[in-house]
């Protein structure tokens, strides 16, 4: 194989020299000719200027032998003295002499007449534009040549092909065993694909990643390149879409024909969404680009043969918003939800990314799994790299578990602002306030165990109470519902009974006690007095139009029951709340003190504050399971 060979090159490789050298050459070649005929002038001997009166004179006179006018205005001449270096001669008529021809004659002069030479910047000026356009095409046409094309590649697929890389496999990727699972017909039919077609059984054309933002569904692609290893080319639904009318389509044509080339390989679309949303949307007709490219994408979808060995992955976190057609059998027929990690996996994903620091034995990633509900992979990742930052700042050798916790707040609770001066008089209701919400923790039977509670400014807040659940939950009951509004009016219940009145600060707890009301009543079927019906539909995305039609499905009297039913849940919370922050007022203050003397406050320290047990943790509790 030929190194040279312009077509061996790698997409962003340097042109070849003769390239750059024949450019060179041909602007020095046009810097020569313009230097030439800026300083050149007429090589013809025009001999000395003399005036137009002296001219006459002389003719006058018999000194003049021949003469040649130019132009009508200049006239050229030889005096009789031939042998003379100064023989030659020129000047200029200025005005129209009538007499002038009279007097030649009768010294006869001899008259010839012409028209002056142009000189070669005249036509330098003329085929200028001309030079430069084939200039500009002759530099376009050696960089396609040398660049695979780059000067006409708006239609070119943008897709970044991955080799030579490291490989990812599924040993990479923590958890998601499922996924892992319907992912591994997939490597097993690019390894083998005659085991599949010899038993008569279509692989699936296209797999649909579905998942929270966060959950790996990227990675998971990768690692099945990795598995299989195949050519693996990875681009941005947002990549095909441009200004210029038909371009999107231009790509999708150009990627489907890279994939059957490289066959057998992945080709691999995330955020499938930004180009595969519901047709039909505008109600207003027109052209629209993003539609013409998904038509194209479900042609060539729908032209794969099994035999091709070219598997679609896509990864969507908005499956909803999809077209009917790229979902149907033949298209993307397989969907695989990759969901948000439990406590094992999240200890696994710890255990990956905690691989890679200095870390202190102290640590207890289990601990941190626990504690990490809710929280993906992307987020653990960021968890680990924000301790290995907290502890890069205090110069410490490993990464320790205060790293890990102030990490963890960080994330939860955003970044704290010690430097932001409050008055006392807020930092005595902040901390009122902030401990009517921490001590409905401990009195309600179906409240989440306390974490934290501090009056640090963090973030937006002033202050906050943080629970963290020990185990990870998938539904909620009435009860868990009906105690978190309680401990939302914990602070507006506590700054009444204190004060008398209550603060701004209460606006974001009424605002999620009055959603959770209205969910448990319209979409959880739990009022009493409405019975377990829903009500409303849910908002569809605007940029669908469904929601032009949508009609409201309940009467104004079902509204107002409506109403009531959720004033009727939040009054009997509100209650609760009142009756356990009177009972409990003495333990009220001891926390409010303690706050303004401490700032934070974890559950360990409540617990002793206010004479309850040390809480039994869910480790405990499998070690008692377990004897």
């Amino acid at each position: 194989m030929n190194e040279h060979d312009p077509k061996n090159k790698l997409p962003g490789q340097r042109q070849s020299q003769p390239a750059g050298r024949f450019g060179l050459v041909f602007f020095l070649i046009i810097l020569v000719v313009f230097l030439f005929v800026l300083f050149s002038g007429e090589n013809e001997n025009q001999g000395s200027e003399i005036s137009y009166t002296e001219f006459k004179a002389r003719v006058s006179q018999g000194q003049v032998d021949s003469i040649k006018i130019m132009d009508q205005q200049k006239i050229r001449g030889v005096y009789r003295a031939i042998n003379s270096s100064d023989g030659h001669f020129y000047t200029y008529i200025p005005y129209a002499d009538d007499e002038l021809m009279r007097l030649l004659s009768e010294h006869k002069v001899r008259v010839t007449g012409g028209t002056s030479p142009q000189s070669l910047w005249y036509y330098v000026l003329q085929f200028a534009p001309t030079l430069l356009i084939i200039f500009f095409l002759l530099m376009m046409m050696r960089q396609t040549q040398g660049q695979g094309n780059r000067a006409f590649q708006f239609g070119k697929s943008q897709a970044h092909r991955y080799e030579g890389v490291k490989k990812i496999t599924f040993a990479d990727v923590a958890g998601q065993e499922e996924a892992k699972h319907e992912l591994q017909e997939v490597v097993e039919f690019l390894k083998n694909p005659q085991k599949f077609v010899k038993m008569g059984a279509r692989i699936p054309k296209g797999v649909l990643l579905v998942g929270m933002p966060g959950t790996g569904k990227t990675m998971l692609a990768r690692a099945v390149a990795g598995e299989a290893n195949v050519a693996y080319f990875n681009i941005s639904g947002s990549d095909f879409v441009e200004m210029f009318v038909g371009v999107g389509a231009s790509r999708v044509r150009d990627l489907f024909a890279q994939g059957r080339k490289n066959a057998p390989c992945i080709i691999f679309i995330d955020e499938l969404d930004a180009v595969g949303r519901t047709r039909g949307a505008g109600y207003g007709g027109g052209h629209d680009e993003r539609e013409q490219t998904l038509n194209q994408m479900l042609v060539e979808m729908d032209g794969f043969e099994t035999k091709d060995g070219v598997i679609i992955l896509a990864a969507t976190n908005r499956p909803d918003v999809l077209d009917p057609a790229l979902l149907r059998p033949g298209r993307f027929d397989r969907q695989v939800v990759v969901a948000m990690p439990d406590i094992r996996e999240r200890e696994a994903i710890l255990k990956i990314h905690a691989a890679k620091i200095p870390l202190s034995p102290d640590v207890d990633l289990n601990r941190f799994a626990r504690a990490t509900p809710g929280m993906s992979g992307a987020d653990l990742a960021n968890l680990v790299n924000e301790a290995a930052l907290f502890a890069a700042r205090k110069d410490k050798p490993t990464v320790e578990s205060p790293d890990f916790e102030e990490a963890r707040d960080k994330l939860l609770m955003g970044v704290a602002r010690h430097s932001m001066v409050m008055p006392e008089k807020d930092r005595r209701m902040t901390a009122v306030h902030e401990s009517g919400h921490a001590l409905l923790h401990y009195y309600l039977k179906d409240a989440d165990p306390l974490h934290k509670v501090t009056i640090i400014p963090r973030g937006q807040a002033l202050g906050l109470a943080i629970s963290l659940p020990e185990n990870d939950s998938y539904s909620r009951s009435r009860g868990w519902l009906g105690d978190r509004i309680a401990i939302c009016y914990g602070g507006f219940v506590a700054e009444q009974l204190v004060y008398g009145e209550t603060t701004t600060g209460t606006k974001a707890d009424l605002q999620q006690a009055t959603d959770i009301a209205r969910k448990m009543v319209c979409e959880f079927g739990m009022s009493p007095d409405l019975g377990p019906v829903t009500y409303g539909q849910e908002d569809e995305p605007i940029f669908i139009g469904k929601e032009i039609a949508r009609h409201k499905d309940y009467s104004e009297r079902t509204a107002q029951e409506i109403d009531g039913a959720v004033r009727k849940i939040l009054d009997e919370s509100r209650k609760t709340a009142e009756r356990i922050i009177r009972d409990h007022r003495g333990e009220l203050d001891i926390l409010t003190d303690a706050l303004l003397r401490q700032e934070t406050l974890d559950d360990t320290e409540i617990r002793v504050l206010i004479g309850l047990s040390p809480a039994v943790k869910m480790q405990d509790k499998d070690k008692e399971s377990e004897v």
